[in-house]
């Protein structure tokens, strides 16, 4: 028992000290990528943030999603492409977190194009068309562990994308 004692204690130290120090400093920037959670296909989003200010980062965000429909004989192919602002505060030195997680809360201003497509009986008249596009304003909070020197994984709930739920993926600073 105590060999794993410390076994496990010089294994945590380890990469306790080998991880990076989170939020983003002033000038420094990190990539975002990853998936998102919906029940209308899997949307994919990308994104780019940098540290403007104590605890504060800013950047955008390209989000698509896409997904299929069957209503009798009737198919719909819809997309969701969505672009937006992105700024967050980072809570870690409130909250005395640990510099290998990084927590956060912020707004997202945006704007989502759709479209959508008809093929079933009749649709040789080339129906296809937009309805929910535009502007969109939304919160987010999130989080960050950086289980490597430059590399964390994350999870965020709402967002700056047209998909509900939240999403899920990677950082690179």
């Amino acid at each position: 028992m105590k060999k794993f004692t410390l076994i496990f204690s010089v294994l945590f130290l380890t990469m306790y000290i080998g991880f990076a120090q989170a939020p983003l400093l002033d000038g420094e920037k990190q990539v975002n990528l990853g998936v998102g959670l919906s029940s209308h296909g899997l949307p994919i989003y990308g994104g780019l943030e940098f540290g403007i200010g104590h605890n504060i980062s800013v950047g955008g965000e390209l989000s698509h999603r896409s997904d299929k429909e069957k209503i009798s004989s009737y198919k719909w192919k819809n997309s969701y492409t969505s672009i937006a602002g992105i700024g967050n505060y980072h809570f870690n030195e409130i909250l005395g977190i640990p510099s290998h997680w990084d927590f956060y809360a912020g707004l997202s201003l945006g704007f989502t194009v759709f479209s959508s497509k008809w093929d079933g009986p009749g649709s040789d008249i080339g129906y296809s068309g937009s309805g929910s596009s535009g502007l969109y304003l939304n919160g987010q909070v999130g989080g960050r562990y950086f289980f490597k020197d430059k590399m964390a994984v994350n999870l965020e709930f709402g967002g700056g994308n047209y998909f509900s739920g939240g999403k899920i993926g990677i950082t690179v600073l």
